[in-house]
């Protein structure tokens, strides 16, 4: 099969396009045919090397942390069959035409591969963080990167739960925050004070899914280091606030749907691009604007 491979730490240019044997799945495990794939900044960070102490890696290795598709063989004890339309977390590398995988739920009938493919890791942070965080009702939640993908989930499950939500973006982004609901309010230099004119009232909690050194001005904003939580900065370390890390299960999955399926909640799309062309996706990534969830089609 065709799949992505890196065989050294670098720039994009060590990804290459790869022919490598197609995997068989073992017990509880499926083979999926990938449909589409997600790209997420931990795919460039792992690739330059910049995590190596958190995520070790084995040569040749294939990135890629969400995919959809269909199953294609079930191993002993699966929870899918064959021909199933799923969506998960691969448990080998998602750039590649075939993954193996566990943690996967149904993928909703009115939802494309990409759409799918942009839910696992997004969903699945928004709803941890906003469950740490223990937004309730007529609360003031203050979202950094709230136009990311991550950020636009949470801000969107957030308000319709019923808190303000406050969400920091870059200018043209700005009113699409505000058509889901969302205070926005322009990042850079300022941003405390604007979010102070912005509500009448304290900031109950912060969500930082930017990670742009946010976190000294949001404990000055909330007069403590309590109901903050990072996704992105691990200047969190040195100032004792939490930083958190992921959950992958079908449990999540099937939250994650009822809020897409039942409750509106959209993931804005951003460049699909050919498997053959990771390199240049992961370049936009890198980027960081790149306009929308970035994704591969791959078959």
């Amino acid at each position: 099969m065709r799949a992505i491979t890196f065989s050294a730490y670098g720039g994009p240019e060590v990804l290459q396009l790869s022919e490598v044997p197609v995997p068989e799945p073992g017990p509880g495990q499926v083979r999926l045919a990938v449909r589409a794939a997600g790209i997420n900044p931990l795919d460039w960070k792992i690739r330059n090397g910049s995590k190596r102490q958190n995520f070790q890696v084995s040569f040749p290795h294939t990135p890629g942390f969400e995919v959809a598709g269909v199953v294609d063989a079930a191993g002993e004890g699966a929870e899918f069959a064959v021909g199933d339309e799923v969506f998960g977390w691969p448990e080998t590398g998602g750039y590649a035409e075939y993954a193996l995988a566990k943690a996967l739920a149904p993928k909703p009938a009115g939802i494309s591969w990409a759409d799918a493919a942009a839910l696992p890791v997004a969903g699945e942070t928004a709803l941890r963080v906003l469950g740490l965080l223990e937004v309730r009702e007529g609360e003031t939640l203050l979202v950094h990167g709230a136009s990311g993908t991550v950020g636009r989930f949470a801000a969107q499950v957030a308000v319709a739960q019923g808190a303000t939500v406050i969400g920091t973006a870059g200018s043209r982004n700005l009113d699409d925050l505000k058509s889901l609901g969302v205070v926005p309010v322009l990042y850079g230099d300022g941003w405390e004070e604007r979010v102070r004119e912005a509500t009448p009232g304290p900031v109950d909690a912060v969500f930082d899914a930017a990670g742009h050194g946010v976190l000294p001005g949001s404990v000055k904003l909330r007069g403590t280091k309590d109901r903050i939580v990072t996704i992105a900065d691990e200047a969190a370390y040195e100032l004792r606030i939490p930083y958190s890390g992921p959950e992958q299960s079908r449990e999540v999955l099937t939250a994650i749907v009822g809020w897409v399926t039942d409750r509106g909640v959209r993931i804005a799309q951003g460049k699909s691009y050919p498997l053959d062309d990771a390199a240049a996706a992961q370049i936009e990534s890198e980027d960081g604007h790149p306009g929308g969830k970035l994704t591969l089609a791959i078959s």
